[in-house]
């Protein structure tokens, strides 16, 4: 029988998210294809630095090791050629990460096997393929390169979303963009019992918020949080809509507008979902952070 990744939380994540490749990445852009596969193959055997979204993946496979059959399945998928995935497959292996499957597309858009792959979170450096991959409905973020100092050695993982355009639809969004912010309550308290539309990321909570319910609520892995700018004026609508779609969220901020910096940075995330480059240029100093474009 075929090993089903439809009951697994796949998360397919690029070489570059990965790993530190902004060195390599330049010399690429300054110097052509050729060389840069030329370095990579001559280099095989160094490994490669942490990427921004290391620790997210080294701390979500961790989960793996309270089940026989695992639930989380990590895959590279990334636009470099098979030669060169030589260096990213000695790298995974000398970090101990278990990841067991790979696709190397040689510049071909990594659009086309998300769904061959039933992938549930793509993570890249490249904004073309998370902003195509966000088109045919797969969560995806561009992770925002940057070098981290190594995390804490807890064995949990620690995920934190954005609301609006994120977890929600950006319906709610567009009416505080067109008319402000008294409009935008006004919206929230009337509809304060009608679930908020789903987002691009709301199957993905709802895949995490499986995972926890097989542990106890003080014992799971995996801890949530929302961190919004929405005031508690909202509240009502937002705890509706976790209710009726039956998943959970550990942790919610309602910060009425206040830096989402420092809420993020003390929830230890190992990573934060956001759509407004506004708070992800701070919460990327201290947190590795991603974007999450509109769907075009």
């Amino acid at each position: 029988m075929a090993y089903d990744l439809k009951k697994k939380l796949v998360i397919a994540i690029s070489s570059r998210a990965l790993f530190d490749l902004e060195e390599e990445n330049k010399m690429f852009e300054k110097k052509g294809l050729k060389k840069y596969y030329a370095y990579q193959i001559k280099h095989e055997n160094r490994r490669l630095k942490r990427g921004a979204a290391f620790d997210f993946v080294k701390n979500i496979l961790r989960i793996n090791r309270y089940f026989d059959d695992k639930l989380i399945e990590v895959i590279v998928l990334s636009r470099n050629n098979a030669a060169t995935g030589l260096r990213i497959k000695n790298s995974i292996d000398s970090y101990h990460l278990n990841v067991e499957r790979a696709g190397w597309t040689a510049g071909t858009p990594i659009v086309n096997y998300l769904k061959a792959f039933d992938v549930d979170l793509f993570l890249s450096v490249h904004e073309e393929d998370v902003q195509e991959a966000i088109n045919v409905g797969v969560a995806a973020a561009r992770v925002i390169p940057k070098k981290y100092k190594k995390t804490d050695k807890r064995k949990s993982v620690h995920i934190a979303f954005d609301g609006d355009a994120v977890l929600f639809s950006d319906e709610s969004e567009k009416i505080y963009q067109k008319n402000g912010l008294e409009a935008f309550i006004r919206h929230e308290k009337k509809n304060a019992k009608n679930p908020l539309p789903r987002g691009p990321f709301a199957k993905l909570l709802k895949v995490i918020s499986e995972i926890q319910k097989k542990f106890p609520l003080e014992k799971s892995p995996i801890r949530t949080s929302l961190i919004t700018a929405r005031d508690f004026a909202t509240f009502e609508r937002v705890i509706r809509t976790f209710n009726a779609w039956n998943v959970r969220v550990d942790e919610a901020f309602f910060l009425g507008g206040i830096e989402k910096r420092k809420i993020v940075k003390s929830f230890k995330a190992d990573i934060f979902f956001d759509d407004q480059d506004v708070h992800l240029n701070k919460t990327v100093k201290s947190t590795p952070s991603a974007k999450v474009p509109y769907k075009r």
